[in-house]
């Protein structure tokens, strides 16, 4: 490990060195390499003279603090607080050093900025006069957050506990020997590693969290539950275990799809300039959170999660299983093979289809089968299909921020196919036939205790939506982040699920 020290005091000659040194002398008793860089000693205009920081010219100091900063895996910035911050030197330094192209990224996609120094430990050593319970309390701590989140997060540093030593006026030579014991002590801890077994397990599992995408998650379980209801109010009897071993094995099945498209479109989604909260996958591997052989671990154990739920719900249900077996086979099948290879379906044209379907038929399908329900009965045909086609809309939206890593890898979704405009095209149809379909539904009488209301909210979303969709058409560019038009989307969808949900309740 390579560990840089930055001493950010005007003086050199100060409290802030006595510690540094402290540290550093932790540091190399851990047999560890450390190096130490004195901003007073640079020589840089301190001020942003150009419009953005990176357009100035660098002098060599900053090319070589840059260099030390890429050289190092753990840095520890040494200042003292003033004014309830960094001082104006140590602030000009960071201006100058932590530009664009080098700290972070101006993208396209996610917030708009992507952190450069990613993978890299800090931690904040800082002096005040203030005590430092008042300064986290009463002034909530100005300076350590904007260096830990602001500066080094928004960069890409997983940040250690700040050490905030105060106050220094009154303090007396035995506290301070105190204070550079403590500095001693942080710096020897790192022959044991920079973080600790607790902060690893906890990225792992933020991690983790991200990689499911949890967010997907609940339309599943909203789908799943009116098809169970649905099976209830026509008589088949509702019974809660089957219920909920039913909804594990669909949980752990789309953790599983979910982590394969991880692992399986990681061509696309490390080259899309445009991911967003609704595309682009989870990231987790771009951005080195999870390694491919986690993520495929993570795949398998899904995959025996989603098994053993399956084993448990046939042992629940007891004889009645043809229609069980038959339809969870064919579920289980088409969603993984949505992105694994040898089916592939997103890649033949056919991922929009899949996602629709699973995420209506096959999903209400089982809440109705798992209660006891038959598959020759309209209900759940009839309940899913407008879900059905309410769901396209999105899921071909999703696909136009994608357009270009999709088509470099030969990746043939509708919007690679039809290109964005017909794919927005083609969400408009689909918007206005799922809309349609509740609307002959109502006249024609068909479960019309099930969708009783719902033409009260999905007529003027549809319409809200179909005239966002038409003056997104009438721009030059329709290509690129589009999350406006994906949310009123989503929530679209919404309707088909939550009113059926309710009425059945």
């Amino acid at each position: 490990m390579n560990v840089l020290l930055i001493n950010g005091h005007p003086r050199k000659n100060s409290l802030s060195t006595a510690l540094m040194n402290s540290y550093l002398e932790g540091v190399r008793e851990g047999g560890i390499e450390c190096k130490v860089l004195f901003v007073t000693e640079l020589q840089f205009n301190l001020h942003v003279t150009h419009c953005t920081p990176h357009q100035q010219e660098l002098e060599p100091s900053i090319v070589e603090a840059q260099e030390l900063i890429k050289w190092a895996d753990h840095i520890v910035f040494i200042y003292p607080t003033w004014w309830g911050t960094m001082p104006a030197l140590l602030k000009g330094f960071i201006d100058r050093v932590f530009i664009s192209g080098f700290a972070f990224d101006e993208i396209e996609g996610g917030t708009g900025y992507a952190p450069l120094l990613q993978g890299k430990t800090a931690q904040i050593i800082t002096t005040m006069d203030t005590p430092p319970l008042i300064y986290k309390l009463v002034y909530r701590a100005p300076g350590n957050n904007a260096m830990a989140r602001a500066i080094l997060g928004f960069c890409g540093f997983i940040m250690l506990p700040a050490l905030n030593f105060g106050p220094v006026r009154h303090s007396t030579e035995a506290v301070r020997k105190k204070w550079l014991f403590k500095s001693w002590q942080q710096g020897y801890k790192l022959k044991n590693g920079v973080l600790s077994v607790r902060k690893k397990i906890t990225l792992k599992a933020v991690a983790w969290l991200k990689a499911i995408r949890l967010q997907f998650y609940p339309m599943t379980f909203i789908a799943y539950a009116a098809g169970a209801l649905g099976a209830k109010n026509n008589n088949y009897g509702f019974h809660p275990q089957a219920f909920w071993c039913g909804y594990l094995w669909l949980f752990f099945a789309e953790v599983a799809t979910v982590l394969s498209n991880e692992y399986f479109d990681y061509s696309t989604d490390s080259s899309n300039k445009f991911f967003g909260p609704f595309n682009g996958g989870s990231r987790v591997i771009v951005n080195r959170l999870l390694s491919f052989k986690e993520v495929k671990t993570g795949i398998a154990i899904a995959i025996v999660l989603a098994l053993s739920s399956f084993s448990v719900l046939l042992w629940q249900l007891g004889s009645t299983l043809d229609n069980v077996v038959l339809i969870s086979a064919v579920f289980f099948v088409v969603a993984l093979g949505y992105t694994i290879p040898p089916l592939k379906l997103s890649y033949r044209g056919l991922g929009e289809l899949t996602v629709g379907i699973t995420h209506s038929f096959a999903v209400v399908l089982c809440g109705y089968l798992f209660q006891g329900g038959s598959l020759q009965d309209p209900f759940s045909w009839w309940l899913s299909l407008p879900l059905f086609l309410s769901v396209l809309p999105s899921i071909i939206l999703a696909g136009i921020p994608d357009y270009e890593a999709d088509a470099i890898v030969d990746k043939k979704t509708i919007a690679v196919r039809l290109g964005s405009r017909g794919a927005i095209q083609l969400a408009i149809f689909f918007t206005a036939i799922s809309a349609l379909s509740v609307i002959i539904f109502s006249l024609s009488g068909v479960l019309p205790k099930i969708f009783s209301g719902i033409l009260y909210g999905v007529i003027p979303h549809a319409i809200l939506l179909v005239t966002l969709l038409g003056r997104h058409l009438q721009k030059k560019v329709t290509h690129g982040r589009i999350d406006a038009l994906i949310i009123t989307a989503l929530t679209y969808l919404m309707w088909f699920a939550i009113i059926p949900l309710l009425n059945l309740l």
